[in-house]
């Protein structure tokens, strides 16, 4: 019996539910808590490394040890607060790997839930049998979910593609469908595709068919009349933002809302500082060099766009980011 399965508690508001999906190097705690400021229900972990927390759970192995805590632990840290409802993915390819690292987030993290990801097309992560190459293989995915869920309490999700090799979502989602999977979050395109081209929608509808749970609809969201189009053509209860959502968390609120919500300048520029301001406290002043990925989304579209971007990769402080802001606006 998984312990306070809050999907089943989103899906019975009979709204859609609106989920930040895991993106290595941008989910980090606080975007969450922006994310989560702006409407998002579930909000999700990078990607962290089954293998990792595995193998740092040796004394033996000193060097995923910093400051005597597992590296990877340190990259899960939430607010249980600010980042409800939160959900650590998982990747990797061995089950025991797995079954261990499950244990650990249990015990030491205490998420909301875990998410095992089949979807990632990066290609590191794919050389690794782990993401959409272990969607591949059915006999291991099933172990591997099966290892998961015979090792916690907590309600478990998974994350899949449209396709994978031969393996397609409605194939996949068959073969666990004896399985107490609480969500899915189904990316609409193929492993092939990447993150190019449209989403498929009937693929997305028909998984129905094969699972109970919650469905969320992932791929090819960036604003608001996509949002409607995939919640309206897969029938799905909810949707997984990732990509979309960056440089404007809003999106979450505007479908919320149902309605456009046009950011003005001294908004953006406002978002930008303060998400600065809050990796100096909650982090530390160095971390502002991660930041600069997030900032340069922030500022796609707006005039002289590609200037402001040349400077922002190279902020190291919050001060520097205040004086280009400051600049910025004397000048437009």
């Amino acid at each position: 019996m998984r312990e306070n399965n809050f999907w089943k508690k989103l899906k019975k508001s009979g709204k859609p539910i609106l989920a930040l999906a895991p993106m290595a190097g941008f989910t980090d705690s606080i975007f969450r808590r922006i994310c989560k400021k702006y409407g998002a229900d579930v909000v999700y972990s990078e990607m962290a490394s089954a293998t990792a927390l595995y193998y740092g759970s040796q004394a033996k192995n000193k060097p995923q040890r910093i400051g005597g805590e597992n590296a990877t632990l340190r990259l899960l840290k939430f607010n249980s607060r600010l980042e409800k409802y939160y959900v650590v993915q998982l990747f990797g390819s061995d089950p025991e790997h797995f079954a261990v690292a499950t244990r650990i987030i249990t015990e030491k993290v205490k998420p909301d839930g875990i998410d095992i990801n089949f979807g990632c097309p990066v290609s590191k992560i794919v050389k690794q049998g782990a993401g959409a190459d272990l969607m591949k293989d059915l006999t291991r995915a099933r172990e591997v979910i099966k290892a998961v869920l015979d090792s916690t309490n907590l309600p478990v999700s998974i994350k899949i593609r449209a396709k994978s090799g031969e393996v397609d979502a409605l194939t996949f989602l068959k073969n666990i469908s004896d399985l107490p999977i609480s969500a899915v979050m189904i990316h609409g395109r193929t492993l092939s595709q990447g993150f190019a081209g449209g989403p498929d929608f009937e693929l997305i509808r028909a998984a129905r068919q094969y699972f109970p749970g919650v469905i969320l609809a992932n791929g090819g969201i960036n604003n608001l009349e996509e949002a409607r189009q995939m919640l309206d053509k897969t029938g799905a209860d909810g949707l997984g933002l990732a990509r979309g959502i960056l440089g404007r968390p809003w999106l979450f609120k505007e479908i919320k809302n149902n309605r456009q919500i046009d950011f003005t300048l001294k908004q953006i520029l406002k978002l930008m500082l303060e998400q600065a301001i809050m990796t100096k406290k909650i982090k530390n002043e160095n971390a502002l060099v991660d930041l600069r990925k997030h900032l340069v989304w922030y500022v796609q579209g707006l005039t002289g766009a590609a200037k402001l971007r040349e400077r922002l990769v190279t902020i190291s402080t919050v001060k520097e980011i205040k004086n280009i802001i400051k600049d910025y606006q004397t000048k437009i």
